[in-house]
């Protein structure tokens, strides 16, 4: 008896990789994820830029303060009066990050400005290469409004930190006077 064995049937191998319609799909998923995460990043990042800028016009306010206390020469005369290098004098108090008192005075998405305000001081104190003011006004607006940030923030020698909601740079004590406060 002669024994018949079925015929191997062909068996399709598939090559490796994958077919357009899986990529396709694959590219629609990270689309639609990217379009819901990319908004909350966004919103993420200008809160965190916001945060930052209250924070170093704070930090402003205090080494103006600070500077005002330690040397009797008034507020400071120039920003760049209160960063600098060691050893700490009149001219260069080192009470600011040098990101801060360099220009083009931006930091985390915004830009800073610091205006000496009032009369200059009639008396120079030894050590001292300019006299200070009585007043100051520094404010921090954001680069890209919508972008970096939303709202400005200014403050000056009361130390009350004022917000802008429109994000526009506040140039005068009076205009800054005029904003509500940060709670």
């Amino acid at each position: 008896m002669i024994r018949t064995y079925p015929s191997p049937k062909r068996v399709s191998v598939r090559e490796g990789g994958f077919s357009l319609i899986e990529l396709l799909i694959v590219v629609a998923i990270i689309l639609i994820v990217a379009a819901i995460a990319i908004p909350n990043l966004m919103r993420a990042k200008i809160a965190a830029n916001q945060a930052a800028a209250v924070e170093n016009v704070r930090t402003i306010t205090s080494a103006a303060a600070a500077y005002s206390s330690t040397y009797g020469n008034g507020y400071p005369p120039t920003f760049a009066t209160m960063g600098g290098t060691l050893p700490a004098t009149c001219d260069g108090a080192m009470l600011l990050d040098e990101v801060l008192t360099t220009a083009p005075n931006t930091k985390s998405g915004y830009g800073y400005t610091y205006i000496p305000q009032g009369a200059q001081l009639a008396f120079l104190p030894a050590g001292c290469g300019a006299a200070g003011y009585n007043g100051y006004l520094t404010a921090a607006a954001p680069m890209v409004v919508g972008r970096t940030g939303q709202s400005s923030y200014c403050s000056d020698e009361p130390g009350v930190i004022r917000v802008d909601v429109t994000g526009g740079l506040v140039a005068t004590p009076a205009a800054c006077a005029a904003l509500t406060p940060l709670q």
